[in-house]
């Protein structure tokens, strides 16, 4: 038998769970608790015998081979059930520590449990009754506070609207959920507003209140939601004292608060976000005591400093010196070091106290005359309002942070205004993970998710960065499953040691490059993943062929690192650093933007620079004034952003830019090169090309380089105007857009180019064969050719350099000559080959065969000869012609010879 029960005390969510499971295992039977919510136990009476649901004494005896429990994580005692018994949990809350390893569970975070089946419902095409979706979004809208709780997800609308579709009926919706509270709970209700206490813990607003009932009350949850609903706390606590019992019911909005936990020390349960627990031989005051004790030993800060910390820290030693600090300054930017000697931290060393040391001249003194002195630091588990008062106490704007014996980062003054400036958002990590699932194949996001679980294991970080966050966000990859999305990975961390053990878990190779602290991870040819929560109900691994399921051939891990630069334009050296160091060094704010694969904050989006407010605002910026300086090629990556966006480069940004534009002189031809190319493959590479040339940057890399009205429009048409002619099918490459831009340059200039930027072999052949075609050709085209002639003049070229000079040329007489010949000439080869005239004609194999064949090609490019026979005939022509002593006696020999041979 196949069961599927909820808890007590059921309220729309799970009834409806009960329902949407035995959609899904038509086979099962769904076994009402013993008590319902008023509101149920009603909606029940009026419309009961149109569901599949048993009451507990309707229970037949027998095995249960599976047990299937909704909306809630605890097995409940049922005759039947024994070991065999295959035992699975759907729900809409993280696993409960108290669940065992033995249960499957399906758990996602979603408003309401019934979301996840209706999903499943929708996505299997089972038909729903009228009533059955009524009764499934009444589920939803209860659970979700119709839509209204900040734990709803888009998950839940979704389902909610196709349930609407189903002819779920609103208003009986509204009917039952409006349900007004009996004479007893309305006078319960008031003594509760009466009674409600307010309390601060770790920087949560937390309410109780406490109250006697006369007799028992039913449905005290119902009350518990309309008191969260009117103060709106981060939890509530109500403790009712009825007859023989006191009954304690919980609400909470945050993870922080586990009020699951909570209930469970006074003997109850449920979730983290709703609880209850029935307590006996104790009064309400013992039982109100005990639970500001249990509240303040329990409730984790709502902002932690590991939340808001930069992890990798550099510190000094109390015997280093000024000078030696002042170095490390101006090296890593920071305005602080921790001090540290033995392990421990033994002060704190600010900008302040270096500027001061070197003005009074104490350069080769110890830091330890000046340093603020103490075990000055935080936890990464203390809250935010412990920081503060760090900070307040000391006089500091960096604190050191410390797990156990080890200093694992710092905090400063920079990161508590940025939390406090940024824009609350509770289901912002779970927008995001959807948004990832619109546009990345299954199999990838869960691969992300296993790696970044493996990381976390062996205490990484790991994170997506950079462009696929930017176009996340920016939704200019909106289409759905791109099969290989660009993903840059960043390990704060071990990237190598990640990589491997990825390898070593699902198979493949690593290649790695311990200096820079990168792996690249070759994926074999399938792979075996977990499915993620609620992903599939039937099994709980997949096999995923890599070719097939969208995933990339290799993942690119990098290690967390800052970089230096010791002059302008030189290569950075690199070093390893934290996430937020390792942001820091991108090239613009929209590129800083990262999203945390962590098991814990999966989905989490970080932005320390104002990132996702410039893209907001449509904008290109630098992170410092110098950021241009230290690598030109800014120059070029900003405007091609600028104009594949359709954004602008702010002020300030393109006023330094104008400043930096003379140091790409100094700029390796290959890097220069490199970000050319980059803009040469984007969809429009005129629009900025011609930024660049406004700019003046083209002209600084090279003075004839130009992208000029003239340019601007070939490059369209080269994608746009090709329609009916011998290239419609030749697909625009960035080496035709080079062509173009140097179409117009003289050969010196060319070299000149071509020199400058260590143009490869193949592509400055191309160019140079695109200047001497319009150098040497083009000019002899100006009057109409013979085909013969016409063939003798453009065969040397290929076909993309003649698209481009068809391109270039404005001359109507030349641009039919070499449509022509693309479409007419170029594939003309006459009947007879080197075989027929070592056959027939006894000729011997030499440089007489090509001759022959270029000149008969030319005669029937010229109409002279059409069959095989006119051919021959030309052939005899020609030799006679040209015949003396010498070639007859050797065609001689050489046809004796052959006869010989025969």
């Amino acid at each position: 038998m196949h069961l599927v029960v909820t808890h007590e005390n059921a309220d729309f969510d799970a009834v409806a769970s009960l329902l949407g499971a035995v959609k899904l295992y038509p086979t099962a039977r769904a076994l009402l608790p013993n008590r319902l919510n008023r509101n149920v136990r009603d909606f029940l009476t009026l419309y009961g015998d149109e569901f599949p649901f048993l009451w507990p004494h309707e229970l037949p005896q027998g095995h249960v081979t599976r047990l299937t429990v909704v909306d809630t994580q605890h097995i409940p005692p049922l005759r039947g059930l024994d070991a065999q018994t295959v035992c699975r949990v759907i729900d809409h809350h993280a696993r409960a520590p108290h669940l065992s390893e033995g249960v499957i569970a399906t758990l996602q975070d979603t408003g309401a449990t019934v979301t996840l089946l209706v999903e499943e419902i929708k996505a299997q095409h089972i038909p729903l009754s009228p009533r059955e979706a009524t009764l499934l979004l009444l589920g939803i809208y209860e659970d979700t506070g119709s839509l209204l709780y900040s734990s709803t997800t888009p998950r839940d609308v979704y389902a909610a609207a196709w349930l609407m579709e189903q002819g779920a009926a609103m208003e009986v919706v509204r009917q039952f959920l409006k349900y007004p509270l009996s004479e007893e709970q309305q006078t319960l209700y008031r003594r509760l507003i009466d009674a409600m206490q307010t309390y601060s813990i770790s920087g949560h607003v937390i309410m109780v209140a406490t109250a006697t009932a006369e007799r028992y009350i039913e449905e005290i949850s119902t009350l518990a939601h309309k008191l969260r609903d009117l103060f709106e706390p981060d939890a509530l606590f109500l403790l009712v004292a009825m007859e023989d019992h006191i009954q304690l019911v919980a609400r909470s909005t945050t993870d922080a608060i586990d009020v699951g936990f909570i209930a469970g020390m006074f003997g109850g349960g449920g979730h983290a976000r709703a609880a209850a627990a029935l307590v006996r031989g104790v009064n309400v005051e013992e039982v109100h005591a005990q639970l500001l004790d249990l509240l303040h030993r329990s409730v984790r800060p709502s902002v932690t400093v590991g939340d808001i910390m930069s992890r990798g820290v550099h510190t000094l030693s109390p015997h280093d010196t000024v000078a030696r600090a002042a170095e490390m300054m101006a090296r890593y930017g920071h305005e602080g070091f921790p001090v540290v000697e033995g392990g421990r931290v033994v002060g704190v060393l600010t900008r302040r106290e270096i500027d001061k040391a070197l003005h009074h001249k104490l350069g080769n003194s110890a830091i330890s005359r000046i340093m603020r002195k103490g075990e000055i630091y935080v936890t990464p588990h203390d809250s935010v309002e412990k920081l503060q008062e760090v900070m307040t106490r000391e006089g500091i704007g960096q604190v050191p942070v410390v797990n156990g014996d080890q200093v694992i980062g710092i905090v400063t003054r920079t990161d508590l205004i940025k939390l406090w400036s940024a824009a609350p958002s509770a289901s912002r990590a779970a927008q995001m993970v959807r948004r990832m699932e619109e546009v990345m194949p299954a199999a990838l996001l869960q691969l992300l998710r296993e790696a970044g679980r493996i990381a976390a294991e062996q205490g990484d970080t790991l994170y997506i960065v950079g462009g696929f966050v930017r176009d996340l966000l920016h939704r200019t990859n909106s289409q759905n499953h791109v099969p290989y999305p660009d993903i840059d990975l960043v390990v704060e961390g071990d990237a190598i040691r990640l990589a491997r053990r990825l390898a070593q878990q699902y198979g493949g190779q690593v290649r790695s490059h311990q200096r820079f602290g990168t792996a690249k991870w070759l994926l074999p040819p399938a792979l075996q993943l977990s499915k993620a929560h609620g992903q599939s109900m039937p099994s709980a691994e997949t096999h995923v062929d890599v070719a097939t399921q969208g995933l990339p051939p290799a993942l690119d891990f990098v290690t967390a690192r800052m970089e230096f630069y010791e002059h302008p334009t030189a290569l950075p050296e690199v070093e390893r650093s934290s996430i937020k160091q390792d942001l820091h060094r991108r090239d613009f704010t929209i590129n800083t933007l990262a999203i945390c694969l962590a098991p814990d904050r999966f989905g989490e989006l970080l932005d320390f620079y104002g990132g996702e407010h410039d893209l907001q605002r449509g904008l290109i910026r630098v992170l410092h004034s110098l950021s241009f300086v230290e690598d030109p090629t800014r120059i070029l990556r900003a405007v091609r952003l600028e104009q594949r966006l359709g954004f602008q480069i702010e002020a300030r940004t393109l006023e330094l830019l104008q400043g930096a534009i003379d140091l790409l002189d100094r700029v390796s031809g290959e890097r220069i090169l490199h970000e050319l190319l980059l803009i040469l493959r984007e969809a429009e590479p005129e629009r900025a090309l011609s930024r660049l040339d406004a700019l003046g940057v083209l002209r600084q890399v090279h003075p004839a380089l130009r992208a000029d009205a003239w340019a601007v429009q070939r490059m369209a048409a080269l994608r746009q105007a090709r329609e009916g002619t011998p290239w419609e099918r030749v697909k625009p490459a960035e080496g035709h857009y080079l062509s173009i831009l140097t179409f117009r340059m003289d050969q010196a200039a060319l070299e000149q180019l071509i020199t400058r930027l260590h143009v490869p072999g193949q592509l400055a052949d191309t160019l140079r064969q695109v200047e001497l075609l319009r150098r040497t050709r083009l000019p002899l085209l100006e009057e109409p050719q013979r085909p013969s002639r016409l063939y003798a003049l453009l065969a040397p070229f290929d076909t993309h350099s003649l698209l481009i000079a068809w391109l270039g040329s404005e001359d109507a007489i030349v641009r039919a000559q070499l449509a022509q010949f693309e479409s007419e000439l170029r594939g003309v080869q006459p009947i007879i080959d080197g075989h027929y005239l070592r056959r027939v004609f006894k000729l011997r194999p030499g440089p007489i065969y090509r001759q022959i064949i270029d000149a008969l090609r030319g005669a029937r490019l010229d109409g002279e000869v059409v069959t095989l026979e006119d051919e021959h005939a030309w052939v005899e022509r020609w030799l006679s012609e040209r015949a003396d002593g010498m070639v007859t006696a050797e065609a001689q020999r050489w046809g004796e010879r052959d006869d010989s041979h025969g």
